[in-house]
């Protein structure tokens, strides 16, 4: 009974295929909507002890939806994870009610559960350049330190995500002034690169034993291959107990960071969204996480009636 049935397994399958091709979803977030909407097929056919096709699905009440919601907050999920699963679900009928024909109000009209967003925290200047001074600390090997290094100084003067930084090949060296990055649902970008940035990525090439090959990882393991995001969170975990800094000091705190500091420098908003690579302003007003004491220095400095 635990079977999906075909009919809904193709319909999975299509719309993943139409989220990957129109909507321009990343892999992961196809994976994460394939796992999330397969789970919930698979609990609404046993729960309703019939293998569900297009039709019963149609019929899924609000009742359906809370005995679901209530089994995955019983296997221990927090809420954040449990408003990700619905909103799967949710995009997955709304394009299935279009195809299909019907309506599809029982399950939109759920109400994901409540939880407090984490707001991202980004480390004082004086303490992310003290991170990257540990960081060439950690490695005997000279060469990877000035690899993390130079990692790390990307994410923090470019503002890339770790992704980004490792998605960069041979053939992006030596660093231009300008790097075009391709973001999360394909967005492209165009990011200056900061001097610091690109002296630290000279430097660790100058020194990497690995030949530069256009088509292979700029940044290599030790033993040749790609770098994997793995290594440069144990380096700087490693860096920020050394320092005493939180646990939140991790490779995407860099890019905060550059938000941030770019913001106190006197950088404009929307310039940062477009850095940052953003589709919302408020994403990157999380990031930058300005307190009441800088707005009202800008308040007090740009106001004409301050």
């Amino acid at each position: 009974m635990s079977l999906i049935s075909p009919a809904a397994r193709d319909a999975l399958e299509m719309w993943l295929s139409h989220q990957r091709a129109l909507k321009g979803s990343s892999d992961n977030t196809i994976i994460a909507y394939q796992g999330d909407v397969t789970e919930f097929l698979a609990f609404i056919t046993e729960y309703k002890a019939e293998q569900q096709g297009l039709a019963p699905l149609a019929r899924i009440t609000v009742t359906d939806m809370r005995a679901w919601m209530a089994q995955a907050r019983g296997t221990g999920i927090g809420a954040r994870s449990l408003a990700r699963k619905l909103s799967a679900v949710k995009a997955f009928y709304r394009w299935l009610a279009e195809r299909e024909g019907f309506e599809p109000t029982a399950v939109l009209s759920v109400r994901a559960p409540k939880f407090q967003k984490k707001l991202p925290r980004p480390l004082a200047e004086d303490a992310a350049r003290s991170l990257i001074d540990a960081i060439e600390m950690q490695s005997e090997k000279p060469w990877v330190a000035l690899r993390d290094v130079a990692v790390v100084t990307l994410l923090w003067g470019c503002g890339l995500r770790i992704s980004e930084a490792l998605g960069l090949t041979g053939a992006d060296a030596p660093l231009p002034e300008t790097l075009r990055i391709i973001g999360k649902g394909g967005k492209e970008r165009v990011v200056p690169v900061v001097p610091a940035a690109r002296t630290a990525v000279d430097a660790y090439l100058r020194a990497c034993p690995y030949p530069l090959e256009p088509n292979a990882a700029l940044f290599r393991a030790v033993r040749g291959g790609p770098l994997a995001p793995g290594a440069i969170q144990k380096v700087m975990a490693r860096a920020r107990m050394q320092l005493g800094l939180p646990a939140s000091a991790t490779p995407h705190a860099m890019r905060h960071s550059f938000a941030t500091h770019l913001l106190d420098a006197g950088g404009d908003l929307r310039a940062i969204q477009e850095l940052l690579g953003h589709a919302s302003l408020s994403t990157t007003q999380a990031y930058t996480a300005v307190d009441t004491a800088r707005l009202m220095e800008v308040y007090d400095r740009a106001h004409p009636k301050a």
